[in-house]
């Protein structure tokens, strides 16, 4: 998502870089390399118009002083104009109240009764919240079986009635949900192929009778400039509250994201970013500019790390690679860490510069993540926390133990004591990063 179009941007902004000033001259050749990147990701044409013009305007009354050089006073106003595009300020789900309900509506293959189930699963894990889902498609018999199956994957329960109206399915749940003391209901209901005037009542009904704290819009970033009629569709009949993009991770231009807010003014408040049941994020207009612009995306780096590595164990694994003690243990205990964010290249994409290094098409097996981790299980403790003893026959033993070569044992040795090296000039500020 974005990368093709970021890297233009990135290209156009290193051309002003060594100029003296910015000039209607040298921001030109940037402001057309912009335009067509824009418009080459589907975003909205008037959208690209009123962005470029507001850009130029910027760049040219621009007050560049000694402290900054051009191509950095450019790069802020492409963002501040990139997030002002994105929605500006980030829009939370309604998370204040004791008891809470929310309905997700939108067209058939969306992904709305999967994110369903992901949103449930962040309202708990983030929220400390007690959510049920509301099996309220009734239209199609694998939706209510595909809900269940997600909720009971996820520990989470699905409340399911054998009755044709909805509404009365709706008022029975949420009813449910108060006897059990569970405190936020999510709706799922019937997809449709297009704007449907029937199917479209039967959400205005619930719209009109239950007191809904959100209104949500799951839609496929992948339609392309489609999908703004639908949201236009939907948010006349219904009053929307947000949106939800999906399939963010596929091969989506992501231009919708660009033309969304602007045209319909209805916020993202999360977008899909892998098919699994952890893969949905709140959606923060800042930290996607920074993506777009390959300056990383730190925070949600940390928001994945936040409750599975201890404030006190990062700190202490920090201490041991500034004084160079991080052995194989550590290294161990880690990588178990590590795992658990979910697939590795998904997190390197976020470092700033990861683009600019290659690291955005880095692809990473699991099995071979599996084959480290074997090759440092059949080591001995005292092996792990001394690497250097590890001659010919250790080394052996280890290799026949984890089923895997010699030569990829010290393989991944090496790595170790390079990775070792790096960390400890990084911690004692002897080596730059690359951003």
């Amino acid at each position: 998502m974005f990368e093709y179009m970021g890297d233009r941007i990135s290209n156009a902004i290193k051309n002003i870089r060594g100029m003296g000033k910015i000039t209607e001259d040298n921001i030109n050749d940037a402001m057309r390399e912009i335009r067509m990147a824009l418009l080459e990701a589907d975003v909205n044409y008037n959208v690209v118009k009123e962005f470029v013009a507001s850009v130029k305007e910027k760049s040219l009354g621009a007050d560049v002083g000694k402290s900054l050089k051009p191509d950095e006073v450019f790069i802020k106003i492409v963002k501040d104009e990139l997030i002002s595009l994105l929605g500006g300020e980030y829009e939370p789900l309604s998370t204040s109240e004791k008891f809470e309900v929310i309905m997700l509506c939108g067209l058939q293959g969306s992904g709305k009764t999967t994110t369903a189930g992901k949103l449930a699963n962040i309202l708990r894990k983030k929220y400390q919240r007690k959510p049920l889902l509301i099996a309220g498609d009734i239209y199609r018999p694998a939706a209510i079986t595909q809900l269940q199956e997600i909720g009971e994957s996820l520990n989470i329960p699905v409340f399911t009635e054998d009755e044709k109206n909805v509404l009365k399915i709706v008022n029975d749940g949420i009813k449910y949900a108060q006897e059990n003391n569970l405190d936020y209901v999510i709706i799922d209901t019937a997809g449709r192929l297009q704007i449907d005037e029937n199917l479209m009542q039967e959400l205005k009904d619930i719209a009109n009778n239950i007191s809904l704290n959100e209104v949500l819009l799951v839609i496929d970033a992948m339609m392309g400039q489609d999908a703004i009629n639908v949201i236009t569709g939907f948010n006349e009949a219904l009053n929307l509250t947000g949106c939800i993009l999906t399939k963010m991770d596929g091969d989506t231009k992501g231009g919708v994201a660009l033309s969304l807010r602007h045209l319909t003014n209805v916020p993202i408040k999360f977008v899909g970013d892998s098919e699994k049941l952890d893969g949905l994020s709140e959606f923060y207009p800042t930290r996607m500019a920074e993506r777009i612009l390959d300056m990383g995306d730190i925070l949600s780096i940390a928001e994945k790390v936040e409750g599975i590595i201890s404030e006190d164990d990062a700190k202490e694994q920090a201490k041991k690679m500034q004084r160079g003690t991080f052995d194989l243990e550590d290294f161990l205990t880690t990588f178990k860490q590590i795992k658990k964010l979910g697939p590795l290249e998904n997190i390197i994409k976020m470092l700033p510069q990861a683009r600019s290094m290659g690291l955005n098409n880095v692809s990473i097996n699991p099995k071979d993540m599996a084959h480290i981790e074997a090759i440092i299980l059949s080591m001995t403790p005292y092996e792990r926390k001394h690497p250097e003893i590890l001659k010919a026959t250790r080394k052996q033993r280890i290799a026949q133990g984890s089923g895997r070569s010699v030569e990829e044992v010290n393989r991944l040795l090496k790595q170790f004591e390079a990775m070792k090296d790096m960390m400890k000039m990084m911690s004692n500020g002897k080596m730059k990063m690359p951003f």
